[in-house]
């Protein structure tokens, strides 16, 4: 069983469904919104889920929020504080707690941006995605270029802490079209960047129709011109899709790759706690149930919880590795035992061989990716898959 000298950090996750129109790309648990969104019961449903979930985390203190979606930014800033005002009556969150929200840059949804910093949150996370409008159609997107642009000069009004989101290997999209999307973002000084390729995902609408998309040596060369404008302009790539400027990662994330534990609530949400159990510390995870009108029902009878199972020895260094080596400068060798509660010496072959492949670095007490690591990160991750020797 996995032994742990102190308490993990915790974050919280509170995913909000819904979405004006479903993106083709999109496999997130996300449903396209048929008139006015249920907001009072919805929150009244996040309220009673935190407050079955406490007696899991109790005496532990939040040191980030993170509202994802779907579409946060569908509710309104008076139901947004009514639900941090619970949060906090219910669960100690630190005085300093970041606290992120997913916006789309809508006209809608950025007249609300002030009552989103009122309400609280201290980062907005704006779904941009491109400028070209003729990309953003592509995609599903409901906003044009001009709105994206308006959307984020709101955005900075607001909030000194702000992420945009990019895409690149979009459907007929060159390398100047690349370069041209990562201007427009940097015109605006973003203190953080998410930057990801366009990936076909199961049960989506582009994986049954797919869309010509770009060649993948086009698509690398996206990435390297990205990777190498980023660095240009001061900004850190810290991890694998993430760049951010001195001090402006995103805390919440950072807990998901140092293998922090996580409460999820919402309808599909995902928790990943550390708890005791009748022979020591288990790793639980649990999803919530996926569809809203099911998840409300399921709340009310005091069973939110779909899924649930305790990682098992086998599967620990795994999950952490599959965290942790996300991260581009990788992570002190002694998080290993902090956060899995194992000890290194049981992955031993298993660094030892990757170093040796050119996967991995070991110096000065951190273990790392190397650049053939990151591009080959699946393949690295695989070799921690059959557990510790």
């Amino acid at each position: 069983m996995p032994e742990f000298r102190e308490a993990l950090p915790l974050s919280l996750y509170v995913h909000v469904p819904w979405c004006v129109r479903k993106c083709p790309y999109c496999d997130f648990n996300s449903h396209q919104a048929r008139g006015e969104i249920p907001e009072d019961d919805y929150i009244a449903a996040l309220i009673a889920d935190l407050e079955a979930a406490l007696p899991l985390v109790w005496g532990r203190r939040v040191s980030s929020i993170f509202f994802g979606g779907g579409t946060p930014s569908l509710l309104s800033g008076a139901a947004l504080e009514k639900l941090l005002v619970a949060i906090r009556m219910r669960i100690a969150v630190l005085p300093e707690a970041e606290i992120s929200l997913e916006a789309n840059p809508g006209t809608v949804e950025a007249e609300k941006f002030d009552a989103f910093r009122r309400a609280g949150v201290n980062r907005l996370s704006l779904g941009i995605q491109s400028f070209d409008t003729d990309h953003l159609r592509a995609l599903g997107r409901i906003h044009d270029g001009d709105e994206a642009r308006r959307a984020i000069e709101t955005a900075a009004t607001h909030f000194d802490n702000f992420n945009l989101d990019l895409m690149y290997g979009l459907p007929g999209q060159s390398i100047e079209q690349a370069r041209r999307d990562l201007e427009c973002a940097l015109a605006f000084a973003p203190p953080h960047l998410s930057c990801y390729q366009l990936t076909l995902e199961p049960n989506t609408a582009y994986a049954a129709a797919p869309p010509d998309l770009p060649e993948s040596d086009l698509c690398a060369d996206m990435q390297d011109a990205i990777e190498a404008r980023l660095a240009e302009a001061g900004y850190t790539h810290y991890e694998t899709s993430a760049f951010a400027r001195p001090g402006r990662q995103c805390r919440h994330n950072l807990n998901y790759w140092t293998f922090g534990d996580y409460l999820g609530i919402g309808a599909g949400a995902h928790s990943k706690l550390t708890v005791p159990g009748t022979d020591g510390w288990q790793v639980r995870r649990q999803m919530r149930w996926k569809q809203p009108k099911q998840y409300h029902e399921r709340v009310a009878s005091g069973g939110a919880v779909q899924e649930e199972f305790c990682v098992t020895d086998e599967d620990l260094p795994f999950e952490f590795m599959m965290n942790a080596l996300r991260l581009n400068q990788g992570f002190d060798a002694s998080l290993y035992a902090l956060r899995a509660g194992l000890p290194l010496s049981g992955v031993e072959n298993t660094l030892a061989e990757a170093e040796q492949d050119g996967l991995i670095t070991r110096q000065d007490g951190r273990i790392a990716p190397t650049v053939r690591g990151r591009r080959f990160l699946n393949l690295l991750l695989q070799r921690f898959l059959a557990g510790p020797e």
